[in-house]
């Protein structure tokens, strides 16, 4: 009973931020809605004993694709009223789509001739169950080759970005790691000593430069 009233307030929850997401007229606001729709399907996963797809959730969704998110969004000048105009332009094809989600869901849990209750939880596990070793084991097992294919196809799009970014252009300045590393504080740092107001001091001579003579 306390973890089906859980599930009904953590989706209630869920509801609201997704709803926050494409109604608030701030994009930081929408982006903030979205991290709390991210906790929120976490917690969901957590009622369902998926521990380590949830763990996932918050670590790489909401600790660095909402934080690039938030950063793109704050660096940007976005501009609020065409945002809000693209909102009501495409209003009546969002709601097409909400209405057929919505259908979907009704017929999952309703429908009776489907030959699943979705309405029935998960059986109970073992004590000694751990979710993250039997996704380990039918990951690097049954579906190893399509892991290693999606490894190598992030691998090859990471190498494709890198060299788009590097390619030579004019008024380029590329950094020289070697250089940077071989510096010695003796070549970037210089001690200049005190001058006082008449122009004389014991640094005057060193850093005076004839500069009148210009416009002569």
């Amino acid at each position: 009973m306390f973890v089906q009233i859980l599930f009904y307030a953590f989706s209630a929850i869920l509801l609201a931020a997704a709803l926050g997401v494409i109604a608030s007229r701030n994009p930081v606001h929408s982006a903030l809605s979205l991290v709390l729709a991210f906790f929120t399907s976490a917690a969901l996963w957590l009622l369902i004993e998926v521990e380590f797809l949830a763990i996932v959730l918050v670590l790489v969704y909401v600790g660095a694709v909402m934080v690039l998110f938030l950063f793109v969004v704050m660096m940007l000048d976005v501009n609020i009223e065409r945002v809000r105009g693209g909102f009501i332009r495409h209003a009546g094809l969002g709601l097409v789509v909400a209405s057929l989600v919505a259908a979907q869901m009704i017929g999952v849990f309703w429908a009776r001739n489907l030959g699943v209750d979705a309405t029935l939880g998960a059986p109970p596990l073992p004590d000694d169950y751990s979710n993250t070793r039997a996704l380990g084991e039918v990951l690097y097992t049954q579906y190893v080759y399509p892991f290693e294919l999606a490894a190598v196809l992030l691998l090859v799009a990471i190498v494709a970005a890198i060299t788009l970014t590097l390619r030579q252009r004019p008024g380029l300045k590329p950094q020289d790691v070697a250089k940077q590393v071989a510096v010695r504080r003796e070549d970037r740092v210089r001690l200049v000593t005190g001058v006082d107001a008449a122009g004389t001091g014991p640094g005057a001579d060193r850093d005076a430069s004839p500069r009148g003579g210009e416009g002569a």
